[in-house]
């Protein structure tokens, strides 16, 4: 049938993403590295795509996802794109989450083990697309990450629901409350990959268990140091051997039956997710961090706390719609402004709200 013939990248027409074939292994690469590979909303939806065909070609026996260079693996949603257009229109947001949770269930769904292939950062809804992963393996280079409580979001794609199965409840909550990195050798004791590589050399060696002036030397290229994934490809290439010599319908019910409790938190929150999100982006908060990222500056976490605290709203970005103009009669003017938005008249403050 039509809708299962396999189909090359030209013929996904594919921008924003990589996807090969080769030797029973079906590989997808994000291709963003401007923006350290965080997917756009056209991104979600070549994701999607790409493993949707991977799924249905039976030549393929494994999936590998990965992210373009070697800065980032996937750093979650595009905050740029969030602050352009889902601060102004937070009902599309639902839209946007929809495609999202495509996107997610067409790793979670496609009957075949796929591997996170780990070669940069993975921070945010990037930590999200690698715990849908059956297996994964991370650069020593490369660090892991939740961003939600610190842009005025919320890890409710994946994280909330999937990494107390991971890593267990107190362990779950430092990562989701305090949005500290966590290092490779962390990553690999607390069980959220399954394998750390080397990826750091000095004059073309190898170094095992680099430091942060190390790594941040080779993400330079200074002093001789530099990132060589070469033994990223080769951990990856012998877990795909091992994926093969294995027996499909087994290996893809062996998976389904593994996905169960991942199966049922995300069933059982993920549309509510997806509402309170949306709704959320009406607020001050994601306003806040999306725009702080943006500019590059630190949120103003105290402000808003201290406007709450003083009887104020965060849900509002000018205070709550509560003033009338005396002249023009517009109504449902925000509560901190002094004049009218539409006619310019200054506002009876005391008699109007």
């Amino acid at each position: 049938m039509e809708e299962f013939t396999p189909k090359t990248a030209e013929e996904l027409e594919l921008k924003e993403i990589g996807y090969e074939k080769t030797n029973g292994v079906a590989t997808v690469t994000l291709n963003r590295p401007h923006s350290y590979n965080a997917y756009s909303t056209g991104s979600l939806i070549e994701l999607a795509k790409a493993f949707n065909d991977a799924s249905y070609d039976d030549s393929i026996a494994v999936i590998v996802m990965t992210g373009a260079g070697n800065k980032a693996f996937c750093t979650g949603g595009d905050l740029k794109e969030y602050e352009k257009l889902y601060t102004k229109r937070p009902h599309d947001y639902w839209k946007y989450m929809g495609l999202f949770r495509s996107y997610i269930e067409s790793i979670m769904n496609n009957g075949k083990p796929t591997i996170a292939r780990l070669n940069g950062i993975v921070v945010g809804g990037g930590n999200e697309s690698q715990l849908a992963c059956d297996l994964s393996i991370i650069a020593e280079h490369a660090y892991i990450k939740q961003v939600g409580t610190s842009v005025g979001s919320v890890a409710c794609g994946g994280a909330t629901q999937w990494l107390t199965l991971f890593v267990g409840d107190r362990r779950a909550r430092e990562i989701l409350m305090f949005n500290e990195p966590i290092s490779p050798s962390k990553a690999l004791d607390w069980g959220l990959v399954n394998q750390v590589v080397p990826s750091v050399t000095k004059d073309g060696e190898f170094i095992e268990g680099a430091s942060s002036e190390e790594i941040r030397m080779a993400l330079k290229e200074e002093n001789g140091y530099a990132i060589d994934l070469t033994k990223l490809d080769e951990a990856v290439e012998t877990m795909t051997d091992k994926l093969k010599d294995k027996f499909y319908e087994c290996t893809r019910y062996t998976k389904q039956q593994m996905n169960f409790f991942k199966d049922f938190a995300w069933h059982s929150t993920i549309g509510h997710a997806r509402d309170w999100l949306s709704l959320h982006f009406t607020s001050l908060e994601p306003y806040e961090g999306m725009t702080a990222f943006v500019e590059k500056r630190q949120p103003r976490y105290k402000e808003l706390r201290d406007k709450m605290a003083d009887g104020g709203s965060i849900e509002f970005l000018w205070g709550p719609y509560e003033h009338e103009c005396p002249k023009c009669n517009a109504k449902g003017i925000p509560s901190e402004f002094e004049y009218c938005g539409k006619c310019g008249s200054k506002l009876d403050l005391n008699g109007s709200s």
